[in-house]
């Protein structure tokens, strides 16, 4: 009797697409990677142009950006009428050694064509401080500050909402409205200026002292995914073949 032929592997097709499929998006993360690394090249240069840049006056500056314009990390300056004993927030943060506290929000009254104020992080004070700024309404006295000027970082789906009078995101429209603030400006101003210098513990930092950027190592990372998948796929295919 004659031994039938054997049948010749079929090529995985199924195999081939989920591959394919896997590693363009691997690499598609890769490319995402290198374009926010662009992006954080250009954020750390002009923070380190920061760190010498003289402060402007801040009601022009929202004008400009009422005309739509990025002044993000612009280092501005201001006279806050009762800046010193105004009400404030407590908003949930992250200190920079690792301490859980609360950077103190309050509203700043601006010269500004676009907006009326503005509102300002006096900086962070540790939750073992019992520590806080007395609160004095009559008291207009104004308080010169220089600081930086950001936007709220977009809330992760991991945040807890706000539940006045906790306060966990950086919402301006709820905060403001909170704090009876007239027409806020989009962006926060960061203090640099030591608002209340008899409290030791509340501490004011407008940008943080590192800015981390690990975009090249994700991408490196995305990118040797993608090759071992393409290395495993070959392998499997190879052995395959050859039945």
């Amino acid at each position: 009797m004659t031994e039938a032929p054997t049948e010749a592997p079929r090529f995985p097709v199924g195999m081939t697409a989920a591959a394919t499929i896997a590693c363009a998006i691997l690499i598609g993360l890769g490319v995402w990677q290198l374009q926010r690394l662009k992006w954080k090249e250009g954020i750390l240069a002009h923070v380190a142009a920061l760190q010498t840049a003289n402060p402007v006056d801040i009601g022009p500056v929202l004008d400009h950006a009422a005309k739509g314009a990025d002044v993000g990390y612009t280092r501005v300056s201001a006279a806050c009428p009762g800046l010193s004993t105004a009400p404030f927030l407590e908003l949930y943060a992250i200190g920079p050694q690792g301490a859980a506290g609360d950077r103190l929000i309050s509203a700043c009254e601006v010269q500004s064509a676009s907006y009326r104020s503005i509102l300002v992080d006096r900086g962070f004070i540790q939750d073992t401080s019992p520590e806080r700024p007395k609160v004095d309404a009559s008291d207009r006295r104004p308080v010169q500050l220089v600081g930086v000027l950001r936007k709220p970082d977009k809330p992760s789906f991991i945040a807890p909402k706000n539940r006045p009078p906790h306060w966990f995101i950086r919402d301006i429209p709820a905060m403001a409205a909170a704090l009876h603030a007239p027409a806020p400006a989009p962006v926060m101003l960061y203090a640099e200026t030591k608002v209340n210098p008899e409290l030791k513990a509340l501490d004011p930092s407008s940008l943080p002292p590192q800015i981390p950027n690990r975009h090249f190592e994700y991408a490196l990372t995305w990118f040797g995914l993608a090759a071992a998948l393409a290395w495993v796929y070959a392998a499997a295919l190879l052995r395959r073949m050859r039945g």
